[in-house]
C-alpha cells in the first residue's frame, strides 16, 4: 500500500478544554493530540476554538421563471476588508434550538424574504472552516414563486434590515463570475444550479 492510499488517522484525545468568552458566540481553547499518518499519537497542541451553531443557507428558485431570489445585508465580517460591506447572500439561519434544518429553512425563508418554500431539494453539507471554527452548514434550494418577491425584510428585534431582490439565473451566475458575490454557500448554490439546472426544472417546473 502506498502512502497516499494508507488508511486515514482516525484517533484523538482532548486532554484539556477552556471556555475563554461566552456571548452570543463561544470562543474555545482546547488541548489535545491525535493520530498521525505516519502512525502513532503526535504531541499535545492547542487550538482556538469558534463554537458556533449550525446554519442553514437556501438559494430560492423559481423553475418555472428561471430567477433566484437573493438577499442583500450589512456583515460585520466584510468590514475593512470590501469597499462595501453589504453582502448579497441566500437566505439563512441558524440551528439554536431544538429544530431541524427543514424547519429552519421554512421559517427563516419567511422572516427574510416573506417567502414559501412548496419543496426544498438538499444541495449539500459542510464545513465552512474548519481550521477554527465548528460551525456546520447544511444547504438547500427552495422552490418558490419569485413573481411578487422583493422588498425589505427582517426581524427588527435582531437588528436585522434585508433587501430582498430577484434576479434572473444567468444574471446570478454572471455575478459570481464578476466577483460581485463574494458570500460562499451563495457561490455554492449557484455553481451547483449551474451544473443541474435542466434537471431541476424537469422536475419542479
Amino acid at each position: 500500500m502506498t502512502e497516499s492510499t494508507r488508511s486515514t488517522p482516525t484517533a484523538y484525545e482532548i486532554t484539556q478544554r477552556e471556555k475563554c468568552f461566552q456571548g452570543f458566540y463561544r470562543l474555545d481553547k482546547l488541548h489535545l493530540r491525535h493520530e498521525l499518518f505516519a502512525g502513532g499519537m503526535g504531541k499535545e497542541i492547542s487550538r482556538e476554538l469558534f463554537v458556533r451553531h449550525d446554519a442553514v443557507c437556501v438559494l430560492p428558485y423559481d423553475p418555472k421563471r428561471d430567477e433566484v431570489v437573493l438577499i442583500e445585508q450589512f456583515r460585520v465580517g466584510a468590514v475593512e476588508k470590501t469597499p462595501n460591506p453589504w453582502l448579497i447572500e441566500l437566505v439563512a439561519g441558524l440551528i439554536d434550538k431544538d429544530e431541524q434544518p427543514e424547519e429552519v429553512a421554512h421559517r427563516e425563508a419567511q422572516e427574510e424574504a416573506g417567502l414559501v418554500f412548496s419543496a426544498l431539494w438538499p444541495i449539500t453539507k459542510y464545513f465552512p472552516s474548519p481550521g477554527g471554527s465548528n460551525e456546520f452548514v447544511h444547504l438547500y434550494m427552495g422552490r418558490c414563486e419569485s413573481e411578487a418577491a422583493g422588498g425589505l425584510h427582517g426581524l427588527e428585534e435582531e437588528g436585522e434590515d434585508i433587501r430582498v431582490t430577484v434576479w434572473a439565473f444567468d444574471d446570478a451566475l454572471q455575478a459570481v463570475r464578476d466577483g460581485k458575490i463574494l458570500n460562499a454557500p451563495t457561490i455554492i448554490a449557484l455553481q451547483w444550479l449551474a451544473l443541474n439546472r435542466a434537471e431541476v426544472r424537469g422536475l419542479w417546473s
